[in-house]
Order: C-alpha cells, then structure tokens, then sequence
C-alpha cells in the first residue's frame, strides 16, 4: 500500500513539471540572440576614365601680353604689345597609369597676335604668324571624366617684323625656336569626345635684326588663352 502511494506522489510531481514546462513556453520557441559584431559597409570604387590613345583636336585661342620693347641704335621709341586671336590643329597620344596621363602632342595655331605703333619719327610692327610646337602634357584625374594637366615643349614660331623711319629700314621675317609652358583642363563628354581648357605662355627668346646701319632685338613673347575640343581615336 505504501508503494503505491509513493508511486502516485512521483506521478503526480512529473505531470507537474510537465505542466510547468509547457505553461512556460506557451509564446513558442525563443532562439538564442548571437552577436555577430560589426559589418563594415561594402564601397564600391568607381571606375578611372579611360583617356589611354590618340587623339586628334582643334583649338580657338586669343594671345595677349605680348611685350617687345623695340629698340633702335641705342634708343627706345615704344613697345610694342602683340595681341590677337588665333586657330590650331593638334594631334597626339597618350599613356595612362591609373589616374596619371602623360603623352606627347603636335600642334600648329595661325593667326594675327600682333602690334603696330607710331613714336618719334618710327614706325614699327611686329606680328607672330604661326607657331609649330612639341608638347609634353602630363595629366591627373579627378573625377573620372576631368583631368588637370601641365604643359612643357619647344615651338617654333614665325615672324613678320619692321622698323622704319629716321633712316632706318628694317623689313624681315625670322623663325625662332622657344619654349612653351602652361596648364590645362579636359573633360570628356564621352567615350569619344572631349573639351579643354588651356592657359600658355610662349616665348622665343631674342633676335637681332639689321639693315647693315640700324639694328634692333626682336624678343617675340606673348600669353595665350585656348578652348578646344578633341576626338579620341
């Protein structure tokens, strides 16, 4: 009789326990929280601009600035401030290293950067008519389609130059080597097409002119200003 009592007591406690383990989980299953630390953001990279190959361009510039103190004999009657627009062509081709570009491009620009005066008793005129030049242009870009770019070569320029009166007549035109230095800026406005910006200075240093009596240094120099536009082969 004991023994079955003491069997339903043991009975009873299990249903017990059984009761409360259900009641407990009645709002279902509750999976353990992980902490799975902290996902750093994925940032996509977008890709550099392709600006490797050839290229062929034309440029509208205006030249200014363009100082030559004229000289006679040991005398100063004026000087002469060469200005004027002028047209180019341009082909060249260029090499890229992730955002650096560099190449080298030919260019020839015509035009009337020119300046004339009047002053005791000389009249005198120099004009620059065209300009051959080798460039270096070395670039970086920043936002894909813009590049930034500096600009080193040697030209070769062609000019008219006189100065007459008092005796003197001096009528020539010379061709002189220089340099040429500037910026620039291009975007693209395709996968073919693009636009720059330039800033230049040219210089072709001094040249002795004489009628075989008078004689002068012309020192042909002058700024230039250019927009363009290029096509990429």
């Amino acid at each position: 009789m004991r023994a079955v009592r003491l069997n339903a007591i043991l009975a009873a406690s299990v249903a017990s326990l059984a009761l409360g383990s259900l009641a407990a989980n009645a709002g279902g299953y509750t999976p353990p929280v992980v902490d799975a630390g902290v996902v750093a953001p994925v940032v996509e990279t977008a890709p550099v601009g392709n600006w490797q190959g050839g290229y062929a361009g034309l440029t509208l510039g205006y030249g200014f600035g363009g100082d030559d103190d004229v000289g006679i004999n040991g005398t100063t009657p004026g000087s002469l401030e060469m200005s004027g627009a002028n047209a180019g062509i341009r082909l060249g081709y260029r090499w890229q290293r992730d955002r650096w570009v560099v190449g080298p491009e030919l260019g020839f620009e015509g035009g009337n950067i020119d300046d004339s005066f009047s002053a005791d008793g000389y009249d005198a005129e120099s004009k620059v008519k065209n300009v051959l030049a080798l460039r270096l242009k070395t670039g970086y870009v920043f936002e894909n389609d813009i590049m930034v770019y500096g600009i080193a070569g040697v030209a070769r320029g062609k000019v008219d130059y006189s100065v007459t009166g008092n005796g003197a007549d001096i009528d020539d035109t010379y061709t002189k080597t220089g340099y040429i230095v500037g910026l620039g800026a291009e975007k693209m406005i395709n996968d073919r097409w693009s636009v720059t910006g330039e800033y230049e200075y040219a210089n072709f240093g001094k040249e002795n002119l004489s009628d075989g009596t008078y004689e002068t240094n012309a020192t042909a120099k002058f700024h230039n200003l250019k927009v363009g536009v290029n096509f990429k082969f």
